[in-house]
C-alpha cells in the first residue's frame, strides 16, 4: 500500500468518526463506504459475523453494536427512514476483521481500528508489520510442504536442514550459521525470524519453486533435491541483484515473535 494511498484512507475513517456519549464511533452505513461494500446486504453479513466474534469474546454486542435510524435523502426533499448501527471502534475492527483482506480498504482497517491513535505514520508502520508477519507465516506453509514432499522422496529432516542451509548459501552466500552470526539471530532461534519482509519472501519464492519442480521432475534423494534448491535460491538472488538488492547486505529486522507480541497487545487493549 503507497503511502499517499495510506494518507487518503487515514483522512477518510477519521473525518467519518464522531462522539457518541462520551464514546469515539462510526456509522455503519459510513463504514460501508468506507469498506467498499456496494450493497448494505451483504455488508450486513459481515456485521453478523462480526457480533458473533464480540459475542464468543464475552463482549456487549449491546454496547458495541447500537441499533439506530437515519434519513437519507433519495431525491430532492425527500427522505427514507433506514437502518443503521452505531459501531465503537471495537466494533469497527470485528468487521474489518471479518472482511476480505484482500481488499485495500479492509487491509487498511484492520490495522486503523487495531490502532488507537491519530497518526498515521503509526498506521503506516503497523501495516509493514502485519505484512510481514503474514510473509513469515507463508513461508512456514511453504517449508512445512516442501518437507512433507521431500520426506515422500527419502529425505528425512536432517536431510532437509541441509537442504534449506544450502539454499541460504545460495541466497545470502552465507551458511546459515554465519547469517545468524552476522545479524545476532540467538542460536535456538529461526533466521528467517529476524529478517526483514523482501529476504522472507525470496526464501518463500525459492522454496515454492523447489517444491513444484521436484514433483514436474520427479526428483527423488538429498543430493538431486539439494541441486534444484540451490539452482532455485541463485536465480531469486540474481532477481534481486538485477533490481539493486543484495540480500546479504539488508540490515536485520525486529524479531517477529516481539512483532506478534506488541500487536496483539494493542488488539487486547482496544477491547472494552
Amino acid at each position: 500500500m503507497k503511502q499517499n494511498e495510506i494518507k487518503h484512507l487515514f483522512e477518510q475513517f477519521e473525518a467519518a468518526a464522531f462522539d457518541y456519549e462520551g464514546v469515539e464511533c462510526w456509522s455503519a452505513r459510513e463504514l460501508q463506504k468506507l469498506l467498499d461494500y456496494a450493497e448494505w446486504r451483504n455488508f450486513c453479513k459481515t456485521i453478523d459475523k462480526a457480533k458473533e466474534s464480540c459475542k464468543n469474546a464475552n463482549i456487549s454486542v449491546l454496547f458495541n453494536f447500537v441499533d439506530v435510524n437515519k434519513i437519507v435523502q433519495t431525491g430532492v426533499g425527500v427522505g427514507k427512514e433506514v437502518d443503521d448501527l452505531i459501531l465503537t471502534r471495537y466494533a469497527c475492527y470485528l468487521i474489518a476483521q471479518n472482511g476480505d483482506p484482500r481488499k485495500v480498504q479492509i487491509a487498511f482497517a484492520q490495522t486503523y481500528f487495531a490502532v488507537q491513535t491519530h497518526r498515521a505514520e503509526v498506521i503506516e508502520q503497523r501495516l509493514l508489520e502485519y505484512e510481514r508477519l503474514k510473509v513469515r507465516e507463508k513461508l512456514s506453509e511453504s517449508e512445512k510442504l516442501l518437507s512433507s514432499i521431500l520426506y515422500e522422496r527419502d529425505v528425512d529432516s536432517q536431510g532437509f536442514a541441509v537442504i534449506r542451509s544450502k539454499g541460504d548459501q545460495a541466497l545470502f552466500k552465507l551458511n546459515t550459521q554465519l547469517l545468524k552470526r552476522k545479524f545476532g539471530v540467538p542460536e535456538n532461534r529461526s533466521l528467517a525470524d529476524f529478517l526483514p519482509t523482501i529476504s522472507i519472501r525470496a526464501k518463500g519464492l525459492a522454496a515454492d519453486m523447489t517444491s513444484i519442480n521436484v514433483q514436474s521432475k520427479n526428483l527423488k534423494g538429498q543430493i538431486p533435491i539439494e541441486g534444484e534448491h540451490i539452482d532455485n535460491n541463485l536465480a531469486v538472488r540474481k532477481m534481486l541483484k538485477e533490481r539493486g538488492i543484495i540480500p546479504e547486505n539488508l540490515p536485520p529486522a525486529e524479531d517477529v515473535k516481539r512483532v506478534r507480541k506488541r500487536l496483539q497487545g494493542e488488539k487486547k487493549r482496544l477491547k472494552p
